[in-house]
């Protein structure tokens, strides 16, 4: 078997005139957490949208799974669970709304919703409450759970973290990670915050103004300059210095090691329990 799952080659898309995807190559292999690279405008949506055979393309190849035409595409496409905009019915609580979408599938078993609300954390009091009433996490980790409905093989999240607070991002994230980890579900993940899915992505593409420019890999980011950073204590600066010198070894600068703006929220906060 592939492991490559979703394959694009020389993807286009216009409307009239305007051209929204051009010449578009993107690999995501099997269990990735692909990152898809973007600010607004750029050609996220419509690329997932194409994927999803929500809309269809000019030109260019696509393959799912594997797929060898149109045909075998739209069988694979039963095997990918997304999440693009909210489509929940505020009347509605979490569970009633899964519900519905379960039987919109065609998945008969009525277990499903609640193994999807475990998942994402959602399998308490918070269940029965109208979904008018969640906040824009608790949303977001209702729109996983339908995504998750029916064990996709693959997950296309469109901007999953858009709006949210600092502990909306943090929970958001790690219920992507621990999902693509203990469900060995394959992840595409847009979102024009960089810093966001550096964090989560191991692979990433680049999009800009409707072109792939590049698709890379954290090992991408450290080799990029030939350059590896040793870290040591403030009291054997000193010390390193001079092993380091008499060993011959050139040292290129130094500099002070910070901590990430996660980590002093949730330090200023007294930890992520408190949140």
């Amino acid at each position: 078997m592939s492991d490559v799952v979703i394959a694009i080659e020389g993807l286009k898309k216009s409307y009239g005139r305007h051209v929204v995807l051009e010449d578009v190559t993107m690999h995501v292999n099997r269990g990735d957490i692909y990152g898809l690279i973007g600010k607004n405008g750029a050609g996220k949506t419509t690329l997932f949208k194409n994927l999803l055979g929500l809309s269809a393309f000019d030109a260019g190849r696509l393959s799912i799974l594997g797929a060898q035409n149109a045909y075998e595409n739209n069988l694979a496409r039963r095997k990918i669970g997304f999440f693009i905009s909210h489509s929940q019915y505020g009347y509605l609580n979490a569970r009633q709304n899964l519900h519905y979408f379960r039987k919109v599938k065609g998945i008969r078993d009525k277990k499903e919703v609640d193994r999807v609300l475990e998942i994402v954390g959602l399998n308490t009091k918070a269940a029965e409450v109208p979904v008018d009433r969640f906040s824009m996490g608790m949303k977001q980790r209702l729109g996983i759970a339908n995504a998750l409905l029916g064990k996709p093989e693959i997950l296309v999240f469109d901007e999953p973290i858009n709006g949210l607070d600092p502990q909306g991002i943090h929970d958001v994230r790690s219920l992507i990670e621990r999902i693509n980890r203990e469900e060995g579900v394959t992840i595409v993940i847009s979102s024009h915050i960089l810093s966001e899915l550096e964090h989560t992505a191991n692979r990433f593409g680049i999009i800009h103004n409707g072109r792939v420019l590049k698709e890379l890999t954290p090992e991408d980011f450290r080799t990029a300059d030939k350059i590896t950073s040793l870290k040591v204590a403030d009291r054997d600066v000193d010390r390193a210095r001079q092993l380091l010198a008499d060993a011959g070894i050139e040292i290129l600068g130094t500099e002070q090691a910070r901590s990430s703006l996660e980590e002093n929220y949730f330090e200023l906060i007294g930890g992520e329990e408190n949140a």
